[in-house]
């Protein structure tokens, strides 16, 4: 049994999956049937704010001065859920850059930042950052950007690809993306645990020294991803050149504790292949 193989146990009723390198692809399953990514979104504006960055759209550093945004925040601090905000909700529950408090509304804040500066709905924007000229045809938005991007599993393995070896930004901004963002703050990733420090880069998650972690015991502390709510997973890992995504439709919350056994194993079989065949 091939590593990929191992999905096929899992207590879904449908799942996508693939194993990504810079120049080939292994997929198993409906690799063009729609899933909801649910926080693999985040990745997704995080990549897109990049783009209106260096397009000079947007400074990831300048203080935002808007009612709506805390005092001294700026899209970095949003991106890498150091803003201050709540899971959900519009009021601060710390200040700035004091703990890692994972937030939709951060990233939603970041979004619409993004679409007003640029002129154009923020699905607009990311549509022609991102979805265009990776050619993922089945994607779109259909909601908040922190966790309502519609997608397959062929479409997702585009970008793990632009993951690992950037096309659409340039090389010092893929190497903010994956970088520890306020490497001291500790905090939660929801239905995992609490970590500290709690490693965040813009957008995704940087494994770190996490444990247990949804990634695998294999996975560096340079591992970067996301997990999503909706029962999906993604991770790269730019050193190896390898990366996984699984799309299912199966809420994380109904099978947590499987879900954080099955896909650690997943991710440690994948890396013991690609190592052993590299």
């Amino acid at each position: 049994m091939t590593a990929l193989h191992l999905v096929l146990d899992w207590p879904v009723d449908h799942v996508a999956a693939a194993i990504v390198t810079r120049d080939s692809v292994e997929t198993i399953g409906d690799t063009e049937r729609v899933f909801r990514l649910a926080s693999l979104s985040k990745v997704l504006a995080g990549w897109t704010t990049m783009i209106a960055y260096e397009e000079g759209t947007v400074d990831l550093d300048a203080a935002i001065d808007r009612p709506d945004v805390p005092a001294g925040a700026t899209l970095r601090h949003l991106l890498s859920h150091a803003a201050g905000f709540p899971f959900e909700g519009d009021e601060p529950i710390a200040a700035v850059e004091q703990r890692r408090i994972y937030s939709n509304t951060g990233i939603e804040r970041a979004a619409t930042i993004v679409g007003e500066a640029a002129d154009m709905p923020f699905g607009q924007y990311l549509r022609e950052a991102v979805f265009e000229p990776l050619e993922m045809r089945s994607s779109e938005l259909r909601g908040s950007p922190a966790h309502t991007v519609w997608s397959t599993a062929a479409d997702v393995v585009a970008f793990v690809r632009e993951m690992l070896a950037p096309r659409l930004v340039a090389h010092e901004s893929w190497s903010d993306l994956i970088r520890v963002q306020y490497p001291d703050l500790a905090g939660i990733v929801p239905g995992v645990g609490s970590f500290d420090p709690c490693p965040w880069g813009l957008g995704m998650e940087i494994k770190g020294a996490k444990a247990p972690h949804w990634m695998g015991r294999a996975n560096t502390a340079a591992a970067v991803g996301h997990f999503g709510g909706g029962g999906t997973m993604m991770w790269a890992e730019p050193n190896a050149g390898v990366g996984v995504v699984a799309l299912t439709d199966k809420p994380f919350d109904q099978w947590t504790a499987e879900a954080m056994r099955l896909w650690p194993e997943f991710s440690d079989a994948v890396l013991s292949e690609h190592r052993s065949a590299v």
